[in-house]
């Protein structure tokens, strides 16, 4: 009977994960998606306290900062494309140092901070550069500088931080409640992360509806005081669930595995063993009999399957051997393994920066382009910078639908526990990205023969045409975003070896980052092109009547094309490491 205990004890610990009080985490009592359930709605206020600010950071800029028109959307775009980098940073720290759970709290804490120093700046007219004198002409606008500037970008970068952290360590800290070993402890999984994006929307919904008009109406200060409030709110919500979570326990930097196993294959490489003794230390398989059946056996087993090294990126096999040129340089087959899968999806990260670029257009042409025709719906007329209201809806109409109906039919059309696979629906969102580029390309041509007809083009009043038009970009491109984004966190997650899932999911944030830079790089190169001959460069100027819209999307089209090719290409080759069955 004493073995019979023993059993039961053994099953009823989650092994690696502690709850809150750093105690060992219970089957029974941590986990599951009542502790997920909790991430969901930290996630909605989370998401409403960044959005808040950034969907209407340029005009704050432009109107009260008195930057120009370009290097407000410069300033926008390098501090949206800093706060997902740093994501990086929030989820190398949780799986090397902290618990996602203390890195969370954390982050929100230092967003709370950064929020706190720009309400203060926009409550006092003192913080803020002198009011614009519209009547007199001859003194221009002063552009923020000095202490005031510093305290604007202490804010804004504290902002960066904090959302850093939390986009690194939020989705993770979700899929981690959910046993891995059970079908349904992942399909469960693979429902949190449909979720987590309709959260996400649910979030961006309010706050490009409901914050943008208050900040219109009722001033700036409200804005960023309503974004304080809901950062605020989060972290007492989040605490609520500390007894439900499991936590995994940080297990040494990943960075360093990597490398290492890198700089040993290299010099491994360069002073070459005889390889059967690298081999005879590959298959000498240390598993001794232990009195408990069936556990001994499945030990023997993976320990037989993860001591043998894969034929895949043989180079890295290298790295194993029997007496290792310095013992810090010392690696286990594990490591090697390891290593091999983040350099298996890295390929598959590369290929959605384009997708992401596509999706950065929406935040600055798109917006600009619906700024010139008619606005209004009814008696109502909709400020252009709640256009995403569009994208959101439909992702938040979609996600519901892909996970009680697609999914489930598409789970019995292939008799697979997956239905759709990450990489296939990676795949959708990035045919997605490319049609909703055409469409963007055809819609300008539409809206520019209409100025052109009605001889407008230099007109301040708005064009005879619906800005609906418009909505058909963000149709497509917001499919797209639920498509790729869900697919990307979960990928990462379940591909990624355990000791590196924190930072394997925050390349998913770095891919939109690097689409928002990538998105900088494209224009200036496409200006600085087009702008040599004795043309006009096709994106400048301060009437978009007479830019070049419509080949700039040609061209996105024709770049998303082979981006597409190329991801095909790698996406066929992909052997999952999860087999799915």
């Amino acid at each position: 009977s004493f073995y019979v205990q023993e059993e039961e004890h053994q099953f009823s610990k989650w092994e690696g994960y502690v709850n809150w009080r750093n105690k060992p985490a219970l089957r029974g009592n941590h986990g599951g998606m009542l502790a997920a359930s909790f991430v969901l709605v930290v996630e909605i206020l989370e998401n409403l306290a960044y959005l808040a600010n950034a969907s209407n950071l340029v005009l704050y800029l432009s109107e009260y900062m008195h930057f120009s028109p370009s290097k407000s959307a410069n300033n926008v775009t390098n501090f949206m494309g800093t706060a997902f980098l740093l994501a990086l940073l929030g989820g190398f720290l949780s799986d090397a140092f902290f618990t996602t759970y203390h890195i969370y709290l954390i982050s929100a804490v230092i967003e709370l901070l950064g929020l706190s120093v720009l309400f203060v700046q926009a409550r006092s007219p003192s913080l803020m550069p002198p009011v614009c004198d519209p009547t007199n002409l001859n003194i221009p606008c002063q552009e923020v500088y000095g202490a005031k500037a510093a305290m604007l970008f202490i804010g804004l970068y504290l902002v960066a931080l904090g959302v850093g952290g939390i986009k690194g360590s939020l989705p993770s800290h979700g899929a981690e409640q959910f046993d891995e070993s059970t079908p349904q402890g992942r399909k469960q999984r693979s429902t949190f992360f449909n979720y987590f994006v309709f959260c996400l929307s649910c979030g961006g919904l309010i706050a490009v509806t409901f914050v943008v008009w208050i900040e219109d109406n009722k001033g700036w200060q409200w804005g960023f005081g309503f974004s304080t409030i809901s950062i605020f709110l989060s972290i007492p919500i989040f605490l609520a669930g500390s007894a439900f979570y499991r936590n995994k326990i940080p297990s040494g930097s990943p960075l360093t595995t990597i490398f290492k196993v890198l700089v040993a294959a290299t010099l491994n490489c360069c002073t070459s063993r005889s390889p059967s003794n690298a081999i005879a230390s590959m298959t000498t398989n240390p598993s001794s009999p232990s009195p408990n059946g069936k556990e001994s056996e499945e030990n023997a087993k993976t320990m037989e399957s993860s001591q043998t090294a894969t034929e895949s990126l043989k180079f890295l096999n290298n790295a194993v051997v029997d007496k290792p040129v310095h013992n810090a340089l010392e690696c286990t087959v594990q490591q090697v393994e390891d290593v091999k899968i983040v350099l298996k999806v890295l390929p598959i990260f590369a290929c959605t920066i384009m997708l992401n670029c596509c999706l950065a257009q929406l935040s600055t042409f798109s917006v600009q382009q619906a700024a010139t025709m008619n606005t209004k719906l009814g008696s109502l007329k909709v400020p252009p910078a709640s256009l995403p209201i569009f994208p959101v809806t439909f992702i938040m109409i979609l996600a519901p639908l892909y996970d009680h109906f697609i999914i489930p039919f598409a789970r019995k059309a292939t008799k697979s526990e997956m239905g759709i696979t990450h990489l296939q629906r990676i795949g959708i969102g990035l045919v997605l990205s490319i049609i909703a580029m055409v469409i963007a390309a055809l819609v300008e041509i539409k809206r520019k023969r209409v100025a052109t007809n009605l001889g407008m083009l230099d007109s301040e009043n708005p064009l005879p045409i619906t800005f609906f038009w418009i909505a058909f970009q963000y149709l497509f491109l917001g499919s797209a975003d639920l498509f790729t984004l869900a697919g990307l966190l979960e990928f990462f997650f379940t591909e990624a070896p355990v000791s590196m899932r924190s930072l394997a999911t925050s390349l998913s944030w770095a891919s939109l980052a690097m689409g928002y830079y990538l998105s900088t790089v494209i224009v200036s190169i496409v200006n600085n092109v087009t702008g040599h001959s004795k043309h006009k460069p096709w994106l400048s100027g301060n009437n978009i009547n007479h830019y070049h819209l419509d080949r700039f999307y040609w061209l996105m089209c024709v770049l998303s094309a082979l981006n597409f090719l190329h991801y095909l290409l790698w996406a066929c080759r992909y052997k999952y490491t999860r087999a799915q069955k």
